[in-house]
């Protein structure tokens, strides 16, 4: 049975993109490309909409954008083509591209045993993690290959709690999209928004960047 603790966080459950390593510009800048064959000119405040969002779900709104209609099979080959882009990207990521103060909490919650997952809608987040040599560190990982709703539905943080063997309401998201917040709080969890406070407002904290992360301030927002 999970674990029912109140007093102190027992799992803390990271997105990807954006929180652990800024791959939010390789997303934009594939996207980009197959929206320029559509003739549609892909635009920072589309991109902010993206984040989050499953690749089908994304390639589905940038048609709309577009205005073009196309078939499931020729919608599939392109969410394939932005996938073989970024993927080009992200073999160039190394250790040093792990955003400033990430490493740091994930040694403060090694040494409180407390358990660290991923919920990431990227179905690459495990070649990510390995290129910035953090795989090994994550008791649990749970991408777009393991769910079939994409964020704003719960289900990537409901099913990375069940992993841990933990209720939700003992789990911290640390999130940057809107639809990550909403997701996490679905999902009944606490959650630290980092970016924009207009942007992500209804989270329970939210913080401009990651360096300033640490165990004191994911408890702050925990009991």
């Amino acid at each position: 049975m999970p674990l029912d603790i109140n007093s102190k966080i027992k799992g803390v459950i990271f997105d990807l993109d954006g929180v652990i390593v800024d791959t939010a510009k390789f997303h934009f800048n594939s996207w980009k490309k197959i929206a320029s064959e559509w003739n549609y000119e892909l635009k920072y405040n589309d991109n902010e909409k993206l984040k989050g969002v499953s690749r089908m779900d994304s390639v589905l709104k940038i048609a709309e954008w577009a205005e073009i209609n196309l078939s499931s099979e020729e919608l599939e080959h392109a969410a394939n083509r932005k996938n073989e882009i970024y993927t080009e990207l992200c073999a160039k990521l190394t250790p040093e591209h792990i955003l400033p103060g990430i490493m740091s909490l994930i040694n403060q919650l090694k040494a409180n045993n407390i358990c660290i997952a991923l919920g990431s809608a990227s179905k690459n987040a495990r070649l990510v993690l390995k290129k910035i040599g953090l795989l090994t560190l994550f008791d649990v990982i749970v991408d777009g290959n393991d769910v079939s709703k994409s964020k704003p539905n719960p289900e990537v943080f409901i099913k990375a709690a069940k992993q841990m063997n933990l209720l939700p309401k003992n789990c911290v998201v640390v999130e940057d999209a809107p639809a990550g917040i909403i997701a996490a709080l679905s999902a009944n969890m606490k959650v630290i928004g980092i970016g924009k406070s207009n942007e992500l407002h209804t989270a329970n904290l939210v913080i401009e960047n990651s360096k300033n992360l640490s165990i004191d301030l994911l408890n702050q927002i925990s009991g």
